[in-house]
């Protein structure tokens, strides 16, 4: 589940969750509107994918 893998992400990182939603998807509130439930579009949950495997490899990009 993404929100799941994107709390991981979180906890690992030390990476507030709208700053995450900021530089993954341009919106800060992107977290918090999955923890209330909603579901991203199938394009925005590959980028989301995407932006924490590109920042595991090199987190000084972001």
């Amino acid at each position: 589940m993404l929100l799941t893998k994107i709390e991981r992400f979180l906890r690992e990182t030390g990476m507030p969750w709208t700053k995450f939603g900021r530089l993954a998807t341009h919106d800060p509130r992107f977290v918090q509107d999955l923890r209330n439930g909603r579901t991203p579009r199938t394009h925005t949950a590959k980028r989301v994918e995407h932006f924490m495997n590109e920042f595991r490899r090199n987190p000084h990009a972001a």
